[in-house]
């Protein structure tokens, strides 16, 4: 709904830089993987420029811009009355690897600070939403403010701040964060029921945060942030990602959780996993077995009948010397 930001030509997206930092670093492979060194180093040459770029020109003191106009005034920025932080540049900073570590922990608290309220259950978009400043985003400013795109939930993008905040370890926050989103979580009473409208079991694309109508839910059974949301569960928290014939299990999950399970199908094969969790860590696994076997990752077959898979979390021990 930015339809304004860098109309001319000249202004620039800080998210959008994050994401082709990431997707540059993602097609490096896949070039080498075709025999094309060049382009493969063409690519990690303009990703790293890139990301210097943004380190240099992105950094508003405890986040990350959103964006520059073609004037150079910045958007997502503490200067700005309206869209002083936007949740996007901080996620994306982090789910792209670019970010500086120090600065996406600070980033993603500021984030936890100004758009995750927790009593609303809701995670905003940015913060405040455009209504009487000078900023001409475009197209955006005519919703209501704490309307969907402007300064409400856009779900999809409270999905890349769970999914965030797992990549960077804190698993208590990230399951806390899908809790406050989930929306059987908004029709829990009658009162809740009668403030959130939509329905209680598909996740809605939007939820306002304009005075009137805080915690109500937008447009639902056509958002792509559902598919997201399963993402963020299945892989970021409970740690199970699939690579070809490969499969990995690195878990970012509450440190109270001391055990899960889960059953993965792979062809006729069952993968029987059993997640254990003795010192009570949110990341980190100390050992995999199959069947009993010490293993890295588990090699998938289409016709391996009933397979015990057992994930020990946790730091390996060192022998004392």
């Amino acid at each position: 709904g930015m339809s304004n930001v860098g109309r001319k030509g000249k202004g620039e997206s800080i998210w959008l830089g994050w994401f082709l930092y990431d997707i540059l670093q993602r097609f490096a492979p896949l070039c080498r993987n075709q025999g094309d060194e060049v382009t493969a180093e063409e690519y990690l040459e303009q990703a790293e420029k890139i990301r210097q770029a943004l380190e240099s020109n992105g950094w508003d003191g405890r986040w990350y811009r959103r964006a520059y106009f073609d004037d150079g005034t910045p958007l997502g920025s503490a200067e700005n009355p309206e869209c002083s932080i936007d949740s996007i540049a901080q996620s994306w900073a982090v789910l792209s690897g670019g970010g500086r570590r120090d600065r996406t922990e600070e980033a993603m608290g500021e984030v936890e600070t100004h758009l995750v309220r927790e009593d609303e259950g809701i995670i905003l978009l940015f913060t405040p939403p455009f209504d009487t400043s000078d900023l001409k985003p475009g197209y955006i400013k005519g919703y209501v403010p704490g309307v969907r795109e402007n300064g409400g939930q856009y779900t999809h993008a409270a999905c890349w701040v769970i999914q965030a905040m797992a990549s960077l370890g804190h698993g208590d926050k990230a399951l806390d964060w899908v809790q406050h989103i989930n929306p059987i979580h908004h029709s829990r009473t009658p009162i809740e029921c009668s403030r959130y409208k939509t329905e209680p079991y598909v996740l809605a694309a939007d939820v306002y945060s304009a005075a009137a109508h805080v915690g109500r839910g937008g447009w639902t059974w056509y958002t792509g942030a559902a598919g997201w949301l399963y993402r963020v569960c299945i892989e970021a928290i409970l740690g199970l990602k699939r690579r070809g014939n490969v499969l990995t299990i690195d878990p970012c999950i509450p440190g109270k959780w001391r055990e899960y399970s889960l059953d993965y199908c792979f062809g006729s094969s069952v993968y029987a996993i059993r997640v254990l969790n003795p010192q009570g860590v949110s990341r980190g696994v100390a050992k995999i077995e199959v069947n009993g076997a010490i293993c890295q990752e588990i090699e998938l077959a289409a016709e391996g009948g009933i397979q015990q898979v057992t994930v020990v979390m946790g730091q390996e021990s060192t022998p004392d010397f």
